[in-house]
């Protein structure tokens, strides 16, 4: 794996976000390679926040920048000079801050309970993410971007790379609702990509608090009856990851 690390007023080139974009991994195969990049420059950049790329990058940025145009976002043009580095920052900066105000906005904020029903889950469903928790480096693209984001809490982190464009897919507000039911559980939203989410926390679960995971998502996905969710209890209780689909066609990802 190689890694590239980005000054924040460096050129802005194809393989970058934007001004944010402090990394990128090439030749990634697995999150043992990933995480202790993410611990390295959580370090650095702290108190700043981060959050990386996952599964296809390409499809992921185009996504975001559609998702990032939502009237609730309060998306802006400052009219800034593009040749300024230093007003192409700020810019960068004051889109994720409007991003994470919105995420914090009562009015706009979805509640966990309102997330019952969005998925008719079925068996396939729950086979995908186990299949996608008992090798998450199926969700991983061999290229990973990882973006600074200047917000106080790790759940506002998700405002670095806003995703869940398509209407039949969970936006951002649905996605930060899981971000922070997770947080109850103790992980961490660590990335973002086009269909998927992913979050670690410091150890595994035990077994007693991965079924109570997989009781939420049984509530997230629906089919709370289906024999399999024990299953995936199981495969949670040995990691420290969980891998979740926010897209519609998560399922057919994996397939891909």
């Amino acid at each position: 794996m190689r890694v590239s690390y980005f000054d924040t007023f460096d050129p802005v080139p194809r393989e970058r976000l934007n001004t944010n974009t402090v990394a990128r991994l090439d030749g990634v195969v697995s999150f043992s390679e990933l995480l202790p990049v993410l611990e390295e420059l959580r370090a650095r950049y702290a108190p700043a926040r981060l959050v990386c790329t996952l599964d296809d990058v390409n499809q992921c940025a185009y996504t975001s920048m559609h998702a990032s145009f939502d009237d609730r976002l309060d998306y802006r043009d400052d009219g800034y000079d593009e040749k300024d580095s230093a007003a192409v920052h700020h810019a960068d900066n004051s889109g994720a801050v409007r991003i994470a105000a919105a995420l914090e906005d009562p009015g706009l904020r979805v509640e966990w309970a309102a997330l019952d029903g969005t998925r008719a889950g079925t068996e396939a469903t729950i086979a995908a993410l186990i299949e996608a928790n008992r090798h998450p480096e199926r969700v991983l693209d061999d290229v990973v971007l990882i973006q600074r984001v200047p917000v106080p809490r790790d759940d506002l982190a998700i405002a670095g790379i806003p995703n869940g464009y398509f209407e039949s897919d969970w936006d951002i507000f649905r996605n930060h609702a899981v971000v922070r039911r997770l947080a109850v559980h103790g992980y961490r939203h660590i990335g973002i990509g086009a269909a998927f989410l992913g979050f670690d926390r410091p150890t595994a679960p035990t077994m007693d608090e991965a079924h109570a995971v997989a009781a939420d998502l049984a509530h997230l996905y629906g089919a709370a009856a289906a024999p399999e969710w024990p299953e995936l209890a199981a495969v949670l209780a040995t990691q420290r990851l969980l891998i979740l689909g926010y897209a519609e066609d998560f399922t057919d990802t994996l397939d891909r």
